[in-house]
């Protein structure tokens, strides 16, 4: 039988590329619902193509373009966050493809795993900000996540067959952005445009800023952290400037397990969605012969702050790791419209740590709090340079 997926975010690099590896096995899947935040044109185009039986435009004020386009198709919509949220539940739904981007992607996955349905988390954010409830939930609701983030993806395919076996360290790669081997002198003087050069990764621009300044490599220990049970100082991070090595598990044997393969969205993406299986692909392969040295580094936290931000978040707990998510988003787009400058972004994360009440046992309710207190708090510092 075809799996019937959601995807969440269609229109972004994740989830344009989860279309590739539909349209790549034909039969193989059904589109039931494609939603989007604001890019209206690409979502008809997806309409029309796919034939979901449900969309959802978030952008409320795209509504009625969307609806007139997709008049004489046999297609439902709808708009607005809260239908973003509720479209998840569709009985006919069997895997649910998280590709929203920050906070916006929590209360979709919530309803989804009520709901019962399988998780291609592509949203780390998620888990970022609430890992305890996301992970208790799946746990009450026998819901699989599936890590679709590449790392976590290597992680996941190093671990298959070993569960039962303890982790002693998990060793995440970073690929080291644009900026690998800088100085802060030169980090001060960083345009918009440099950062969103990535060397390796074609991605949105949040999560390319967040790479070229660490945050995402932190956000993504954070998310580890939850997927695999794990403690803050288990996790590892290097620099891996070819981007081959995904990650890797070392065990309490000693033994070490990686995962290689070209920088390509399109394999993780696949593995989640087509899991336990593996579904032949014609991606390129791999070949050692044009990687003669894969290398490695120490990440220079004191450069790169916004790693040594995240750890901190990590470990003081309870709702710190959404105060950091909340104070990133809102600096990541400060500095995306030239409100601050690239090494200000760490500045204005900082500070909203260190003013947000803290909650050591949070609820849904206070994870939702926290998020607005710490944006509110970030865009003031913003507003004050």
């Amino acid at each position: 039988m075809s799996k019937r997926i959601a995807i969440l975010g269609s229109t972004g690099s994740i989830g344009t590329q989860a279309l590739e590896v539909v349209d790549a096995h034909p039969g193989q899947f059904e589109v039931e619902v494609l939603t989007a935040n604001n890019n209206v044109e690409l979502l008809i185009e997806q309409a029309k193509k796919y034939h979901p039986n449900t969309i959802v435009i978030g952008n409320e004020d795209k509504y009625q373009q969307l609806s007139d386009a997709l008049r004489d198709c046999d297609v439902k919509v709808y708009a607005g966050n809260d239908a973003i949220a509720q479209v998840v539940q569709i009985s006919s739904i069997d895997v649910v493809l998280t590709a929203m981007v920050g906070f916006s992607g929590l209360l979709p996955t919530i309803n989804a795993i009520k709901a019962g349905k399988q998780i291609a988390l592509a949203n780390k954010e998620t888990l970022v900000v609430a890992g305890d409830i996301i992970t208790k939930l799946a746990l009450e609701n026998k819901v699989s996540i599936l890590p679709v983030d590449s790392e976590h993806s290597a992680i996941f395919q190093c671990l298959a067959g070993e569960f039962h076996n303890p982790i002693e360290k998990i060793i995440l790669t970073a690929s080291g952005g644009p900026f690998r081997g800088k100085k802060l002198d030169f980090l001060r003087k960083v345009t918009r445009c440099q950062a969103l050069n990535h060397p390796n990764w074609s991605m949105g621009d949040k999560i390319t800023i967040d790479s070229a300044s660490m945050m995402n490599k932190g956000l993504e220990a954070i998310e580890a952290r939850w997927l695999f049970n794990v403690k803050p100082d288990d996790i590892e991070v290097v620099v891996h400037p070819q981007s081959i090595v995904h990650s890797l598990v070392q065990f309490e044997d000693g033994s070490i397990k990686a995962q290689l393969g070209l920088p390509d969205m399109r394999l993780p993406i696949q593995y989640a969605m087509t899991f336990p299986q593996r579904y032949k692909s014609d991606f390129p392969r791999f070949n050692f012969m044009d990687y003669p040295e894969l290398t490695f580094e120490k990440v220079d936290v004191k450069v790169f702050k916004n790693l040594d931000l995240a750890y901190q978040a990590m470990h003081k707990g309870g709702n710190m790791p959404c105060i950091l998510n909340a104070a990133n988003e809102v600096a990541v787009d400060g500095f995306l419209k030239q409100r601050i400058g690239f090494v200000e972004m760490s500045d204005v994360i900082e500070k909203t740590m260190m003013k947000a009440s803290l909650v050591n046992h949070p609820s849904l309710d206070d994870y939702i709090q926290s998020n607005a207190e710490a944006r509110a708090i970030a865009e003031e510092i913003i507003n004050a340079r």
